[in-house]
């Protein structure tokens, strides 16, 4: 059958796509099989799928080959025009990037700012325009859950139990992230072992759970360190034990958090109930989670009070709780992802629009 079909095939174009249709039991199995030399025969044998099967009687895969045979037929002939665009895609991508690297190196804070509340605000643009109601919905709940949160820290004058509830906000959101992350990594790879065999699935389902796993670690464990932040940042310069320059505006009693200003209920050589003391190479001691949380959370590699180098090393034995090892220029790369690819495409397609390129 499919040798008879190619042998038409090779006739002029003018060979009736009717004459197809009578000797192919299904037209659209027909189309799915012949490799066309030219769209036109391609195009007329999709007429015929069309003229004897509705739409709702196609399979997902027939529908995606028809609309792709008529994406060809569409842009046939416009191999300039798709070279202009390329070219303008490629060029504003690099001056898109040259101006981020100097705006981050001249304005950081400005840039760190524009970057989070793109982070923020441009997925939930994106989703909502897609009808994406699973992230729109965690992304709600994430969004008031932090916004509490973040109103705690900032607000004047601060409260003794804000540090911890903060921390230990984002310190779960930390963890969050990483499990996520791992969980969508053992999918994707078990995939390519063809473990989905064994529970007769399909590999494509596999890996669009992986990286929806994968997508849902990163993109909220970079929102929520930037968050926290600013959170630790403002959180201690409050509580009066940190300043950003020149010497703290209080005086570190013995026995109390540098961070949080709480009392500590065990020393630094004794294991504790709920949470251990953490001791600095410069002899400062704080609580577990309020260390954890200023230097895993918020990012930070010096001492909350005399801003010493901290050896994370020793401090943490566990190679997944020293910032800035796993994730390094990642984060960059993620919020560059998220945030500014999508404004440069926009504006790519802005060019094309003016200059009349489809």
């Amino acid at each position: 059958m499919i040798i008879g079909i190619s042998q038409k095939l090779s006739y002029p174009l003018i060979t009736s796509h009717y004459t197809i249709a009578q000797n192919a039991r299904s037209p659209t199995n027909v189309l799915l099989q012949v490799s066309c030399a030219s769209w036109q025969p391609c195009i007329k044998m999709a007429d015929v799928a069309m003229e004897n099967k509705t739409n709702e009687d196609l399979t997902p895969e027939e529908k995606w080959r028809l609309e792709h045979i008529k994406l060809h037929k569409h842009h046939e002939g416009h191999e300039s025009m798709h070279a202009e665009m390329i070219l303008i895609l490629l060029v504003t991508l690099v001056v898109a990037q040259i101006v981020l690297v100097e705006w981050k190196k001249r304005h950081y804070r400005s840039y760190m700012f524009s970057t989070l509340i793109g982070m923020w605000i441009i997925p939930l643009l994106l989703c909502l325009k897609n009808q994406w109601w699973r992230f729109i919905f965690l992304w709600l709940l994430f969004s008031c859950i932090t916004s509490l949160v973040v109103r705690k820290a900032i607000q004047k004058p601060i409260e003794g139990t804000t540090p911890r509830l903060v921390y230990k906000w984002f310190y779960f959101l930390y963890k969050l992230s990483y499990a996520l992350g791992l969980i969508g990594y053992v999918i994707m790879m078990a995939t390519f072992f063809g473990l989905h065999v064994v529970f007769d699935a399909k590999p494509h389902t596999w890996m669009d759970v992986g990286l929806l796993f994968v997508f849902y670690g990163l993109y909220y464990g970079v929102l929520g360190r930037d968050i926290a932040e600013i959170c630790a940042d403002k959180m201690a310069s409050h509580i009066g034990y940190y300043t950003d320059h020149g010497m703290p505006t209080r005086h570190l009693d013995s026995g109390v958090c540098a961070v949080c200003g709480n009392k500590l209920l065990v020393q630094e050589n004794e294991e504790g109930v709920l949470e251990n003391t953490y001791k600095l190479s410069c002899n400062h001691v704080f609580h577990e989670f309020c260390i954890r949380g200023w230097c895993i959370v918020g990012k930070k590699q010096t001492c909350p009070y005399c801003k010493e180098k901290v050896d994370l090393k020793k401090m943490f034995c566990n190679p997944w709780e020293r910032p800035h090892v796993l994730y390094g220029q990642l984060l960059d790369w993620i919020r560059w992802l998220v945030a500014w690819q999508p404004l440069i495409l926009f504006l790519v397609q802005c060019i094309n629009w003016a200059l009349g390129l489809e």
